[in-house]
């Protein structure tokens, strides 16, 4: 009978702060891979606190409570190596992985790589750990590291795959998602395990918190760099395998460059810790592995969505959200999501026509209410837009109306949106997309108003494709064709057209694309064919409303590069290029 480990990976969806509801978690996923016959149990980067924690890192007593709820866990690892991810303090604070077994701890490994780019800051929290462990037993040897340590040829991975015997490298992380992140994900993991022949454990957290989404997509990889088991998208799964641990010692019988390595310079000082009372246990029957399938590009985008807005909302303690339907694309997609992630009965959309609202866009809102099942408020703001002008009148008495009273339509809209969140407890979910958020086509205190903005990092022209997606799905299209068809308007003046404000949506997100997301100059944009007005006006645009977007509600990111925590330039500000 062919040498074999069974191990568990736990990708659990936490809520930050929550230690109480985490290490009950953690306790119940145990006992489910014990159940299963697993020897080892491997739990996300920080998974009892949450992911990232920020600035409650600095409070003494979340790190006291931290301590003491770990130490409330070493009962659970009866039998099981048990890897959960927290925050240690000890001479200084790390990100760490305390590794557990039959009731005590082994020790607690910190995290080497600490990443301080996009989202990242651990450089403000955390001290860089020094010390690589490799853990053996009878028969079976592993190490375990942590998130951006495995991304490094040169991290700890190497040299815990160096040590004599090493068969596995266990990596906990909580890696955010974006738009193909999990294709990048699984070619290192599988580099990784091909490089230093061994088998590679990537275990990921998975849910929303704040503008974060991750995906899960926990992987095991081969020595031969294949892909053995996948967890689910956007959903906790406990992915249980069994590995032959033989194949490792053949592999590396016939593999030279290992020799050679291991007395070279990549040779790094380990730190062994030996696991007593371990024994491998004989496996009568294997475990199916599943490797699940991906979904589509635009179809992992709806599930982020979908799994981004229902955490936010859930964890934060409402129930029901409410959205502004003005009959257009951004706020029907908008809607169509919450319809998706929280039910059709937790989601109020409210009808606000003024003298301006097309008869098309009240029929439109009313049609996709019906179709998403949600119920639609009609609430006129004519007789509040007639009062405010009324109001104004001697102030602003001989001058044309312009964008002033324009925006006041959107602000009374928010007004309005604002007094039922207050009164009902619904959270206000935001409707503009990153287009406009980023060229300043939103009304501060207008339209910006919410708690929460679905579409925030999604391009105009994305939010075709994911009605076009969702209406493609089996029962039927939920968004009315003519909401996709008809030429973009704000319907704040008569006859209004977002096309005679900002550039064609294809080009204009084309330049955003380079602009924001890549960094690239105006004279980059315009080489590659770009229109030199158009790209002149869009980046000036985008420099000039940085001060709006500090002001706007978080929202979910999906691209590389979001506005928010991913990108932040100065509000004051007069570089142009």
């Amino acid at each position: 009978m062919a040498k074999t480990i069974r191990i568990a990976l736990a990708q659990i969806n936490t809520v930050l702060g929550d230690l109480k509801g985490n290490a009950e978690k953690i306790a119940d996923f145990t006992e489910q891979a014990k159940k299963a016959g697993a020897q080892v149990i491997a739990f996300p980067e920080l998974s009892l606190c949450g992911y990232p924690p920020e600035d409650l890192l600095l409070k003494p007593k979340f790190i006291e409570d931290t301590a003491e709820t770990l130490k409330s866990l070493l009962p659970i690892s009866d039998g099981i190596v048990t890897i959960i991810g927290f925050a240690h303090m000890a001479d200084d604070l790390y990100n760490a992985a305390a590794v557990m077994y039959d009731g005590r701890l082994i020790t607690n490994y910190h995290k080497m790589f600490l990443p301080n780019y996009g989202v990242f800051d651990e450089f403000r929290y955390f001290q860089t750990g020094s010390e690589i462990p490799v853990f053996r037993t009878d028969g079976f040897t592993f190490g375990v590291n942590i998130c951006e340590d495995i991304w490094f040829t040169e991290g700890p991975t190497i040299a815990q795959a160096l040590e004599p015997g090493c068969q596995l490298v266990i990596n906990i992380s909580s890696s955010p998602y974006h738009f193909k992140k999990g294709l990048l994900r699984e070619e290192m993991v599988g580099m990784r395990a091909y490089d230093n022949q061994v088998y590679v454990a990537y275990v990921n957290t998975v849910g929303g918190q704040d503008e974060l989404v991750f995906d899960g997509q926990s992987l095991i990889a081969s020595p031969s760099g294949d892909i053995i088991a996948r967890g689910r998208q956007f959903e906790e799964d406990l992915i249980v395998v069994d590995l032959d641990l033989s194949l490792i010692s053949s592999k590396h019988l016939f593999d030279p460059k290992r020799r050679q390595r291991t007395h070279s310079i990549e040779k790094q000082e380990i730190v062994e810790y030996r696991i007593e009372d371990f024994i491998l246990k004989p496996v009568e029957t294997k475990v199916s592995t599943s490797i699940h399938p991906t979904l589509e590009p635009i179809a992992e985008v709806y599930e982020a969505l979908k799994t981004g807005l229902r955490d936010y909302v859930h964890k934060n303690g409402f129930k029901k959200v409410v959205i502004g339907l003005s009959g257009g694309i951004d706020s029907s997609v908008t809607a169509m999501i919450c319809a998706d992630a929280l039910g059709a009965e937790n989601v109020i959309g409210v009808a606000m026509p003024s003298r301006y609202s097309s008869k098309a866009s009240i029929e439109d809102a009313e049609a996709l209410a019906r179709n998403l099942g949600i119920k639609l408020l009609n609430i006129s703001i004519e007789p509040t837009f007639s009062s405010l002008k009324f109001t104004m009148e001697d102030e602003f008495r001989g001058l044309p109306e312009d964008i002033t009273e324009e925006n006041m339509q959107p602000r009374i809209r928010g007004m309005i949106l604002m007094a039922l969140s207050n009164k009902f407890n619904w959270l206000v979910i935001a409707t503009g997309n990153k287009s406009e958020i980023a060229v300043g086509y939103t009304t501060l205190y207008g339209d910006m108003v919410g708690g929460f903005a679905v579409l925030k990092d999604i391009l105009k022209t994305t939010v075709y494709e994911l009605a076009k997606y969702r209406n493609s799905l089996p029962g039927g299209p939920v968004i009315p064709e003519r909401v996709i068809t008809k030429e973009p308007s704000a319907e704040l003046r008569p006859g209004q057209k977002d096309v005679d404000t900002l550039p064609p949506y294809p080009i204009l997100d084309e330049i955003l694309r380079g602009y924001v997301e890549s960094e690239k100059s105006m004279a980059d944009l315009i080489s590659e064919g770009l229109p030199r007005e158009y790209v002149s006006w869009a980046v000036r645009k985008v420099d000039q409303n940085e001060y709006k977007r500090r002001q706007g509600p978080v929202g979910i990111k999906i691209s590389p590069r979001a506005f928010g925590k991913d990108r932040r330039m100065p509000i004051t500000n007069a570089y142009r290029r």
